[in-house]
């Protein structure tokens, strides 16, 4: 049976379109949403990973105690000697002291802390730069004193 229609009656019959469709069936397609999530996931772990170590350099904080009483905590102190280290400025020149004897150089530093480490790393190294020294400055015997093998590094500040 063959089936002829005219063209008004083919102008007459409704065609279902894409978008009538689409509003029907809310379809959400998850795989990439997990893919986004995942590849987010990723990124904040791997840049966590590299956060940089706190609490690396020893000071004397104070602990909260009760409702907000500040308590000093105390270090032990034992009845023994400490290295020195004085930094100071001299006419836009940097000087460095071990134990009050002057060096010539940072590499004389370096040398001077490799021997005491050598017979007793134990020691505590106190660092104790001017007030006019840069920062830099300090982190280098601070760098050094580490490299020698000491632990115990301090600074000292002025009241």
């Amino acid at each position: 049976m063959l089936l002829l229609l005219s063209w008004n009656e083919v102008a007459n019959v409704k065609i279902p379109s894409v978008h009538s469709r689409s509003s029907e069936r809310a379809d959400v397609a998850m795989t990439p949403m997990i893919d986004v999530v995942f590849l987010l996931l990723i990124f904040f772990v791997w840049t966590a990973s590299f956060q940089i170590v706190e609490m690396t350099l020893p000071s004397q904080l104070t602990e909260m105690v009760g409702a907000g009483a500040n308590q000093e905590v105390k270090l032990e102190e034992e009845d023994f000697e400490s290295v020195i280290v004085r930094i100071q400025q001299d006419n836009q020149q940097v000087q460095w002291m071990v134990n009050d004897q002057p060096t010539s150089s940072l590499a004389d530093v370096r040398e001077r802390l490799r021997m005491v480490a050598t017979i007793r790393s134990d020691l505590p190294v106190l660092i104790d730069p001017a007030e006019q020294i840069q920062l830099g400055f300090v982190l280098d015997v601070f760098d050094i004193a580490r490299d020698a093998g000491f632990q115990n590094i301090q600074f000292t500040t002025q009241p």
